[in-house]
């Protein structure tokens, strides 16, 4: 019996599987992208996604996390499962389908030297080049979901410093969405909410006045949840 269970395995093709990392941050008003040249053919050379083949010892998780930890430094950082890419021709250099994973992060908080070190650059959503193989495809599908989820998650806030103002958080909104927000109904919504803290601190970088920081309540949401209500933006 294990004899021709090691038969069955042997006699079969192998493939890759590879995990890739749509890494989303937010930086002066603008949603960026993490991008780097790939280093391997094919198309050594060209923008890419981070990302590495899983290995033997790993699941596409602990592959994915790998990879943001090497990048960026970061290891505590939301990630999500977005999709498995399995075009039989979607890489010319070996059969291989990817794993695809989306995470978010808070561009102050990453390793800035390492991610240099990686050849590792922060691009505007709205400037994204051609990207190798089928990455621009992952980048609008994580882009969708992440629309998705920030209307009726508090998904946002994993982009944001732990104290921001009403109108930065405005600002991401606007960003992820694509749209403008009517700033009055905009703050009366997420204050109605009951999900953010006003602290006793203001940010004065744009005016002597400064606009009051909130920061994130997980308690409070939580407690939105278990009475049946629903995050919405």
């Amino acid at each position: 019996m294990v004899k021709q269970q090691i038969d069955y395995y042997a006699s079969h093709d192998k493939m890759y599987v590879a995990s890739d990392c749509i890494v989303f941050g937010f930086d002066e008003g603008e949603l960026k992208l993490l991008i780097f040249k790939r280093r391997v053919e094919p198309d050594k050379g060209s923008w890419s996604l981070v990302g590495s083949f899983v290995e033997l010892e790993e699941d596409d998780n602990t592959a994915a996390k790998r990879v943001l930890k090497d990048i960026t430094g970061l290891d505590q950082v939301f990630l999500e499962q977005l999709k498995t890419y399995t075009k039989v021709d979607r890489d010319s250099g070996a059969r291989c389908i990817s794993i695809a994973q989306y995470a978010l992060i808070r561009i102050d908080d990453h390793d800035k030297e390492l991610v240099e070190k990686h050849g590792a650059y922060w691009c505007n959503l709205n400037a994204v080049p051609q990207l190798t193989l089928d990455h621009n495809v992952m980048v609008e599908d994580a882009l969708e979901v992440l629309k998705r989820k920030a209307k009726y998650q508090p998904i946002g806030f994993e982009l944001l410093p732990e104290k921001f103002t009403i109108p930065q958080l405005q600002q991401l909104y606007e960003a992820i969405y694509q749209r403008d927000f009517d700033p009055g109904n905009f703050r009366k919504k997420v204050l109605s909410l009951k999900v953010l803290e006003k602290l006793d601190e203001k940010d004065k970088s744009n005016s002597k006045r400064g606009a009051f920081l909130f920061k994130f309540n997980p308690k409070n949401y939580k407690k939105l949840l278990n009475s049946g209500y629903h995050f919405e933006i």
